[in-house]
């Protein structure tokens, strides 16, 4: 059997006697303060939340009235190009008229 290695003369430390109740106190003010640091944190959340809901209105009503002004603005360019129609069409008759054309020609020539 071979010998173990160093001194058994060596002298045996004694283990301080931990403190209990102050790691216990320690730990406890930790918590307090990580559930202070939660309650915090989780307000925040709750009036972002309610700011978030608020824009989203907002954004959907700017939505709303974009979708509105594009209707009338199609509407109202479908009503120039009708009105320019009408007045080229009156034009083009004027001249057929003025050249000499009968009514019955003009419409002839327009089927």
């Amino acid at each position: 059997m071979p010998r173990p290695k160093g001194s058994k003369n060596k002298p045996k430390t004694v283990k301080a006697t931990v403190d209990f109740a102050a790691q216990i106190t320690e730990k406890q003010s930790a918590k307090e303060a990580a559930a202070a640091e939660i309650a915090s944190i989780a307000a925040n959340i709750d009036t972002l939340k309610a700011d978030l809901k608020t824009k989203k209105a907002e954004m959907k009503t700017i939505d709303k009235e974009i979708a509105r002004i594009e209707a009338k603005k199609v509407k109202a360019e479908t009503k120039a190009a009708e009105s320019a129609k009408k007045a080229e069409a009156e034009a083009v008759l004027k001249k057929l008229l003025a050249s000499g054309m009968t009514a019955d020609e003009i419409l002839e020539k327009l089927k």
